[in-house]
């Protein structure tokens, strides 16, 4: 059994999912206010990122750590989406569900703070 809608190949299908990648951007600043603040915490931490770190490396680390929170919060969000989807009633697996992915935001987020914790202690002294 396959599904219709996997039939395009080569660069007609990676024009697509470019296009299905930017709606899913668009749809989770505008929707999800969440993702607006992490976007705008990243546009201001980005450049900060190159004052902060001593090397590449940690340049390359800090500005990771960055991408891991918007990437867990868009997997969250499509989480989310998808149990409203399903049903907007109380139910115990939606809640573990939703919260499970709201975990993961918050770890996504200690990591980086720690990250940026670290680098800034470095820097500092």
């Amino acid at each position: 059994m396959s599904n219709p809608h996997k039939g395009r190949t080569g660069l007609d299908r990676i024009i697509h999912a470019a296009g299905y990648s930017w709606a899913g951007l668009k749809a989770a600043y505008t929707g999800e206010s969440a993702f607006r603040q992490e976007t705008w915490l990243c546009v201001v931490a980005a450049p900060l990122a190159f004052w902060l770190a001593k090397t590449w490396e940690q340049a390359a680390l800090l500005l990771g750590s960055l991408l891991v929170v918007l990437i867990v919060e868009l997997l969250n969000s499509a989480i989310e989406a998808v149990v409203d989807r399903v049903s907007f009633e109380r139910h115990e697996l939606s809640k573990r569900a939703k919260d499970i992915a709201s975990a993961a935001v918050l770890m996504a987020l200690v990591l980086a703070a720690a990250i940026w914790g670290a680098a800034l202690w470095q820097h500092l002294r």
